[in-house]
């Protein structure tokens, strides 16, 4: 699939360290969790996931990300996509439990607004390290209840969100979703496994992505070769058991490196 032109239409701070990126193309199709492949010209094409029909969320962390940060309103991108597989969209009446982490809450925060409209009860569990870093509260907010966590306890409860986690009942909730940095994901897989209630989570996996349609095995898992890209990004937690997650994960020259 070749990429489509996009023309920047705004950009909108969401952190010191995250933006958004809003477009004059709409994905309305799209399944929240998919994801796009942005090509940044001259520089890179790297997978975005969109946390709006026109629009990506991105946290400036390396070459790629700094380059698109100094795009600016007129400017344009390339897009592929979408790709992947999505979350599984909640039933009307359905009690569902979100966990976000940091820019994590990109491919969440639309989740929760399609299952709120769509009647189901929406309860979110949002992390960051610090309120300066809090993405989409509002949103989540609207969507239903919202239990909120920093590091540093500069917004909402002072600890991480498994502190919550440890907390609720996991049996009140008939799905389960989550998505943020992967030692995060990991420990909230713990607790849903001990709890017998990871076969009914959704975790959302982040891979080094090249082709993104499941040909060049950059992303593919141990031990099973799943590849994030086409077989993923979200993943059912029994699709999880016994694998690298948690453990590690390759880096561009496939090498393995920490998560």
């Amino acid at each position: 699939m070749r990429p489509i032109n996009v023309t920047i239409t705004k950009t909108v701070d969401e952190s010191p360290s995250t933006r958004t990126f809003f477009f004059d193309t709409s994905f309305e199709n799209a399944i929240p969790g998919q994801f796009v492949m942005v090509w940044i010209r001259g520089v890179d094409e790297v997978p975005m996931t969109l946390s709006y029909n026109n629009a990506i969320t991105v946290q400036k962390v390396g070459d790629a990300t700094s380059a698109l940060f100094e795009l600016k309103e007129g400017d344009s991108l390339g897009i592929r996509g979408p790709f992947g597989n999505g979350f599984t969209l909640p039933q009307e009446d359905e009690k569902i439990l979100v966990i976000a982490g940091g820019v994590g809450s990109a491919p969440l925060v639309p989740l929760a607004e399609c299952a709120s409209y769509a009647g189901s009860d929406v309860t979110t569990i949002l992390g960051a390290r610090s309120s300066d870093e809090l993405i989409f509260g509002s949103r989540f907010f609207m969507a239903g209840n919202i239990h909120i966590t920093t590091d540093d306890g500069t917004q909402g409860r002072r600890g991480f969100v498994t502190d919550v986690l440890n907390e609720i009942d996991i049996s009140d909730y008939d799905r389960i979703y989550t998505c943020g940095p992967e030692i995060m994901m990991a420990r909230v897989f713990d607790i849903l496994r001990d709890a017998d209630a990871h076969g009914r989570a959704e975790f959302s996996l982040h891979r080094h992505f090249k082709c993104a349609i499941g040909v060049c095995g950059a992303c593919c898992m141990d031990p099973h070769g799943l590849r994030v890209c086409k077989d993923g990004p979200v993943f059912n937690g029994e699709l999880l058991v016994d694998s690298e997650f948690g453990e590690y994960k390759r880096g561009a020259s496939g090498t393995k490196v920490g998560v």
